[in-house]
């Protein structure tokens, strides 16, 4: 229905924004790639997934098409909705992704919430010679990240929003901000806390 929108950014979080287009405000849910991509972009062009569900109608939106792609791949596979979906293209790009179904990777799958042994082993059988025929992709680097004296808070709340508890995020943020030192950006900090979780 939708294929991609093309706007100002009116409202920006690490799980959603709201495009303007042409006076209409479209809320998209959007993974942390794609955050780290437009986060500092006043416009964007983002690619679009309708789900349809019989309590809602959700929109989708990815930086790039490969992405919005893989998203589409893995909500064929029986058992992975639209929410787990973006949590793995959350904890990994596109790319990545794929590397990892094409060489049957399944432990690597099973470290992304909402994603069981079944589950795992089901995406690599279902779309293991898929992405082996289509050429590999190598890991985008990580984006540089500004540093705000709030990531910790804004990290804290794409957690939440993202299904996790708060005591377990909070545990886990502390642990990255450890990790990845004080000056770390909002994506580095989710996607570095999702790692102990």
């Amino acid at each position: 229905m939708y294929d991609y929108f093309n706007g100002q950014v009116a409202a920006l979080s690490p799980t959603a924004v709201t495009i303007d287009c042409a006076g209409v405000g479209f809320f998209l849910h959007i993974s942390l790639h794609t955050y780290s991509r437009i986060k500092d972009q006043q416009k964007v062009k983002l690619y679009a997934h309708h789900v349809v569900r019989e309590d809602a109608q959700l929109l989708f939106g990815f930086a790039e098409e490969e992405e919005r792609h893989m998203f589409r791949e893995l909500l064929a596979v029986s058992g992975v909705g639209a929410t787990t979906a973006r949590m793995v293209l959350s904890s990994m790009t596109a790319g990545q992704l794929r590397n990892v179904i094409a060489s049957g990777d399944a432990n690597n799958l099973q470290k992304v919430k909402g994603i069981g042994a079944k589950t795992a082993q089901r995406i690599v059988v279902e779309l293991q010679d898929k992405m082996r025929k289509g050429a590999p992709l190598s890991g985008t680097a990580g984006f540089a990240a500004e540093v705000h004296n709030n990531a910790s808070e804004e990290a804290l709340s794409a957690l939440l929003t993202l299904g996790f508890a708060r005591a377990s995020a909070e545990k886990a943020l502390s642990q990255a901000s450890k990790s990845v030192g004080s000056g770390a950006g909002v994506e580095e900090l989710i996607k570095t806390a999702l790692a102990y979780l």
